[in-house]
């Protein structure tokens, strides 16, 4: 992902921002922010990185691991967060930390961290000592049950966000056990808000030279999600709330088998129900009492559902779609996962990205998530690999603070970077 001078700059250009976020809430915001165009610097404690360092699996000069093999090797969870950004060690309990972070500070726009409630105050860097420095800077904290949860209580990981918002019961069929959505959902759409909180207060910030702390946690985030959907007056008025494959207040509509897999369909539309009768060569159903409105269809929605999955299931998912498309009806096959990152589409558009290692470059054909935003007159998305832990020590302590290499030397020789 060589960067390209020609290229124009990103929304965010002029924009820096501090990471001192780990794992994957944090720097998956800070990556949305990168690959907006943002300076993004990744700071780390040299003797205690970013955990996901470790995280298998590893990618290095002999392809992907489960162990790394070679000193290069570097986790596919940097590999996919790191893009884009600067990486700096700072030890920020050493006592000189404090004054180089703060230099940082003074020519940052936004500080973005993920700790753990308190400990911001204690190593002497949260907002308000932040904002004594540059009243500019906007302080966004990412947490897993906001700023006055109790200190005592377990860690915030995806899974136990997902239980607690209550999106473990909105899937499966009712009866079942919770299910898990197979995507650390939690710590994805958290750093969605997160960047949108940041970038309004950085507009706020220009307007009025005044920046702010924004505060978003990945339990508020997922239960807001989760409350979007009216279950509680669906189950008040006697609805299932967990139906499975099938929705039955748009029915019809849900996931199907077909010969060779499953298939999504969905048909609430009167126009889009006559579509899908005609596409199965039912075209009386129209004018059948139990499925000529929508209410009708949705009182019937047993009934009409395993008459669609009767359909699909006798022919192959791609006959179906051919014929589901020709009707107009939405539908969509099931894909593995694999196959639905390496959509020519979507890696064309850069919405699905292709790794590189620093080094060795794509030396086997990992996907990850790339940027799916698009600007007419703006470059958004990754062209430059992530680098390795303290790789960018020089350009940012002597291009962007000024310090001298005798001065790094002799902090890098007492454990402070």
């Amino acid at each position: 992902m060589p960067d390209n001078p020609d290229k124009p700059p990103g929304p965010l250009a002029g924009v820096t921002v501090l990471d001192l976020t780990t794992m994957l809430a944090g720097p998956y915001a800070t990556l949305l922010l990168a690959g907006l165009g943002a300076r993004v610097i990744k700071i780390e404690n040299p003797n205690s990185p970013d955990p996901a360092r470790g995280n298998s699996l590893f990618l290095g000069r002999d392809g992907v691991s489960a162990t790394p093999e070679h000193d290069d090797d570097l986790s596919l969870a940097i590999l996919d967060r790191g893009r884009n950004k600067e990486a700096v060690t700072l030890n920020l309990k050493h006592p000189e930390a404090h004054a180089i972070f703060m230099d940082l500070v003074r020519r940052a726009d936004v500080v973005v961290e993920n700790f753990s409630p308190g400990v911001t105050g204690r190593l002497g860097i949260d907002y308000a000592r932040c904002r004594e420095v540059n009243p500019k800077i906007v302080y966004t904290s990412i947490s897993g049950f906001g700023p006055d949860a109790d200190p005592t209580r377990n860690k915030a990981v995806d899974i136990v966000i997902q239980a607690m918002s209550g999106l473990m019961m909105a899937s499966g069929a009712e009866g079942e056990p919770p299910v898990r959505v197979g995507i650390p959902i939690g710590d994805q759409a958290a750093p969605l808000f997160a960047t949108i909180g940041t970038l309004a207060a950085v507009l706020r910030a220009r307007a009025t030279g005044q920046g702010q702390q924004v505060d978003v946690s990945l339990l508020g985030t997922m239960s807001a999600l989760v409350a979007a959907e009216p279950f509680e007056m669906e189950r008040r008025l006697g609805h299932a709330t967990r139906s499975g494959n099938v929705l039955a207040r748009l029915a019809p509509s849900g996931v199907f088998p077909t010969a060779d897999g499953h298939i999504a369909i969905s048909a609430p539309k009167d126009v889009f129900a006559a579509g899908l009768f005609r596409a199965m060569g039912r075209p009386e159903l129209i004018q059948d009492e139990r499925f000529s409105s929508r209410a009708a269809r949705v009182r019937n929605h047993a009934v009409l559902h395993e008459m669609v999955g009767a359909w699909t299931g006798a022919m192959d998912a791609g006959a179906a779609a051919a014929l589901l498309t020709e009707c107009g009806v939405p539908n969509g096959p099931v894909r593995d996962p694999a196959d639905a990152v390496r959509d020519p589409g979507l890696l064309a558009r850069g919405e699905t990205a292709r790794l590189e290692h620093p080094v060795y470059g794509a030396v086997e054909d990992v996907v990850a998530g790339g940027l799916p935003i698009r600007m007419s007159d703006a470059f958004t998305g990754f062209d430059r690999p992530a680098v390795t832990l303290g790789a960018s020590n020089g350009d940012v302590y002597r291009g962007l603070l000024g310090y001298g290499q005798d001065e790094l030397e002799r902090l890098a020789r007492e454990g402070v970077i």
